[in-house]
């Protein structure tokens, strides 16, 4: 059942730009539902715990500090592409990094600030995209979390992403698998069953296997050194880490040699 990505399939994508117009407005009408946890982004709320605990304990390790430490991610410079209103900017500044976030949606990126704000946050929020940011900048943190399914040129996307990176940084990507059982519940599932998410949401031909991510990201001198699939439970209503890649996983990627 599996099937290639086309880059190109999507035609409104001005050439040489990872940005998909219609990707960006179908999350821009989202912007005044990120920070509700039981409105149409309760999924993601649900996930964030999980997401945040997986980053978190790999950059510990990574940069040798304390998960247990409050400012364990002191003085790191961390990118997080496509960063809707900020639910991962916000803990991550309050566990000590240097925050960037940014996003083509200039309604979320309205909704991140206002977020921020409110809490006293000091986060750097961007309206823009990852090819249209300076290539000198470097982070020894980047993320892009449920991203690249979104983008229209996977390959362009994480050529960018590899060329911020500082060296001995980490880049984490999480994405869905493209198989029979991520089309049975990332989207049969997901979008019309449960509803946790509007129709249309994911575009099953654009999901992403790991060998596909691990060639783009070799390619770029990163190997994945830590990889986990992520599963829901509808007994326990909650995510957790596993070995099933089959329909969500996360990786880390760090320079290669």
């Amino acid at each position: 059942m599996a099937m290639q990505v086309n880059p190109s399939a999507n035609s409104s994508a001005a050439p040489g730009s990872t940005v998909d117009p219609a990707e960006i407005a179908k999350f821009s009408k989202l912007s005044q539902e990120w920070w509700d946890p039981n409105g149409k982004m309760a999924p993601l709320h649900k996930i964030n715990p999980l997401r945040l605990q997986f980053i978190r304990d790999a950059a510990c390790r990574k940069f040798e500090r304390s998960a247990r430490s409050l400012n364990c991610l002191a003085d790191l410079r961390l990118l997080d592409i496509g960063c809707g209103a900020g639910l991962l900017c916000e803990p991550f500044t309050r566990l000590g990094a240097q925050v960037i976030g940014v996003d083509p949606s200039a309604t979320n990126i309205a909704a991140a600030k206002l977020h921020a704000e409110k809490a006293h946050l000091s986060i750097d929020y961007r309206c823009t995209t990852v090819e249209d940011m300076d290539v000198r900048e470097r982070f020894d943190i980047i993320l892009a979390m449920e991203v690249v399914e979104h983008v229209a040129d996977v390959g362009l996307f994480l050529d960018r992403c590899a060329a911020m990176l500082k060296p001995g940084g980490m880049m984490v990507a999480s994405t869905l698998n493209r198989n029979w059982k991520s089309f049975a519940l990332g989207i049969v599932a997901a979008e019309y069953v449960l509803r946790w998410l509007p129709r249309g949401t994911h575009q099953w031909d654009k999901f992403v296997t790991p060998d596909e991510l691990a060639r783009h990201l070799e390619r770029n001198r990163l190997g994945i050194t830590e990889q986990s699939g992520v599963v829901y439970s509808p007994f326990a209503d909650k995510w957790s880490l596993s070995s099933d890649m089959g329909v969500n996983y996360m990786v880390v990627a760090e320079a290669i040699g």
